[in-house]
């Protein structure tokens, strides 16, 4: 079955928020405590959306989910390590997150262009949101690390 470019953005929408909630939690033994207790609230409202988005995705869009490229992600997760060896790791893992973000927005900033089901609209803005404050509190951690 072809996709229309709808469910394409949304598919690639779903994908960003799923890869950035993966990433964080294979790097969430390398980030410190206090660390990890400010930006996790943040990533579990992010996977509550997520899994909301699934099934209004799946009910409006006919959009059925997708497996998670296991490749991309051991790739992600090896590069990311072996720039920590040259690097401060906490400062490596920041702009790591920050990139993932960054693909996150330019994925909702497409959504955006396509008409959206009234049910679908104001979990794309929750996210956008989220995105957003994580991105502030990544680029306010990374500024107290220098």
């Amino acid at each position: 079955m072809f996709l229309d470019n709808r469910q394409v953005a949304m598919d690639s929408l779903l994908e960003a928020l799923a890869d950035s909630l993966d990433y964080f939690q294979d790097n969430l033994e390398r980030l410190r405590p206090s660390l990890r207790e400010t930006l996790k609230p943040l990533y579990d409202e992010r996977d509550a959306a997520m899994h909301e988005l699934q099934a209004l995705a799946k009910k409006h869009l006919r959009l059925l989910p997708r497996d998670a490229d296991v490749e991309r992600d051991d790739y992600m997760w090896l590069w990311s390590r072996l720039k920590s060896f040259v690097g401060n790791d906490s400062q490596v893992l920041i702009g790591e997150l920050l990139e993932q973000e960054r693909v996150l927005m330019q994925a909702l900033a497409t959504v955006h262009t396509h008409p959206l089901p009234d049910a679908i609209e104001p979990l794309i803005e929750r996210c956008w949101k989220n995105c957003r404050a994580l991105i502030r509190e990544l680029y306010r951690i990374q500024k107290q690390r220098r």
